[in-house]
């Protein structure tokens, strides 16, 4: 709700701050002045009072600065990613496991005791290192 608000201000500072210099007078930046035809003048244009239209460049210039700086700590605040509310990656579906093939005839099948994780084809009951026969 405060970023809404921030960024409303924000907008409007932005357009009234371009009506308002665009409203100014330009000061010495005639094609005379660059070929020294403003010589009575001083190096930017003769001194004048502050006129309304300075003041409001002014204000509205320290006020775009305060709610730039004002938008940048809010938004900070804010998760640090875009991703930081994911919980993860889904889960990948478990591959299809072909059926074992059928040993062919004349070899022994020799299968693990029950309740032990041997593969099949081991002789040595699970969580006994085998050694390869010479």
């Amino acid at each position: 709700m405060l970023s809404y608000l921030l960024v409303t201000v924000y907008v409007l500072v932005c357009l009234f701050l371009l009506i308002v210099v665009l409203l100014q007078q330009g000061r010495g930046g005639d094609i005379a002045s660059a070929f020294g035809g403003g010589g009575s003048q001083t190096a930017f244009g003769a001194r004048q009072g502050a006129t309304v239209l300075t003041r409001a460049t002014t204000v509205l210039g320290a006020l775009f600065l305060l709610s730039a700086l004002a938008l940048a700590v809010v938004g900070q605040r804010g998760p640090s990613s875009v991703l930081s509310g994911v919980s993860g990656p889904a889960p990948a579906p478990k591959p299809a496991t072909a059926p074992a093939a059928p040993a062919p005839a004349g070899t022994p099948q020799q299968s693990a005791p029950a309740g032990t994780n041997a593969p099949a084809g081991s002789t040595a009951p699970a969580g006994t290192p085998q050694t390869p026969q010479k």
